[in-house]
Parts: structure tokens; sequence; C-alpha cells
């Protein structure tokens, strides 16, 4: 009888031992949740087909304490009151133009894939754009249905503006994935 007691102590320390450790794991990706990321959910269809209406994603808001938006970087930024998601098109110091339908970054064609390249609407960007030292130009990837850099509402989108980058779509929860720039 001894030894049943012996394997039940046994049976139970090693249960109270992966429960110890799961609770550990779980408390410390919420505490990295809230201290460096935030949720933001997808209001509009801007930047579909990657991200829809109603999707949830996740923001780094401390990627850019160590470095600065890359070319192609989904990013969210203030405006008035409200967080919007765009990708960054344009970097400090850059002239943007967007002529016959096709995104031009100091002279020069935008090599990006997907059509992330190409526009329909110029708006403001008909005309040379130049960016200023702390200032981006961002465009949503459904260009059709975006309010973004060409358009005097939303303009050049300066540096402060800029919350952070997000980094993973966590609804709905059969299309959770890491969120690259192309």
């Amino acid at each position: 009888m001894d030894f049943y007691s012996r394997e039940e102590v046994s049976t139970v320390r090693v249960i109270m031992s992966w429960v110890v450790d799961v609770t550990v794991v779980i408390a410390f990706a919420w505490f990295c949740m809230h201290t460096f990321g935030v949720q933001i959910t997808m209001a509009g269809q801007s930047m579909m087909p990657l991200l829809n209406s109603g999707d949830v994603v996740w923001m780094n808001r401390l990627v850019y304490d160590f470095g600065k938006p890359e070319r192609l970087d989904v990013v969210v930024f203030q405006r008035e009151d409200k967080r919007t998601v765009k990708r960054v098109i344009g970097l400090p110091g850059e002239t943007i133009q967007i002529q016959g339908g096709y995104v031009y970054i100091n002279g020069e064609r935008l090599a990006a894939d997907n059509g992330l390249d190409q526009v329909s609407l110029a708006g403001l960007a008909e005309n040379p754009i130049e960016l200023g030292e702390d200032e981006y130009f961002l465009l949503g990837d459904n260009r059709d249905s975006s309010e973004d850099s060409r358009f005097a509402n939303v303009g050049n989108v300066k540096r402060e503006q800029i919350l952070g980058k997000v980094w993973m779509r966590v609804y709905p929860f059969m299309d959770i994935r890491l969120i690259r720039s192309h």
C-alpha cells in the first residue's frame, strides 16, 4: 500500500508542476502583450485583401523605439481621435509621385509585389510630394477604397503619429497569422 501512495504523490507533483508552468507561461504572454503590444480592430476595407473589416490585429508599440518604419511596413497611426492602419510607401526625404497608375519614388517605380505599386487615383500625388525629414507617405492596400496620404485630410504622416507596427492578426481565429512586409 505504501507503494501506491508514493505513486499518487508523484503524479500529483507532476500535475501541479505542469499547472504552475502553464500558468507562468500564460502570465508572461499576457504581460508581454500588455506591455509591448496593443490590440486594434480593423474598421473598413482599406487594407484588403491583407486585412478585412472586423479583423483584430496586434500592434508592436516598441519596435519603433529602437528603429524606424521601413518601406512596406504595415503601421498604425493616430489621426485626430482614431487609430488607422496603412502601409508605409514613402520614407523621410523622398519624393513621391503617382503617374500612369504607378507609384514612383525619387523618379523610380516602386518595386513591390501583389500590385502594391499600382494606384488608380493619384490624388495629391499627381504632382510630386516631397517628404520632410520626419514624414511618411502611407497608402491602404485597397487603393480604390482607402483614405490615405493621397488626400488632404490625411496627407503626409509625421513620425510621432506612427504608434507601432502591425505584427499579427489574431481574429478571426481561422486566419491567425503574422503580418509581414512584402
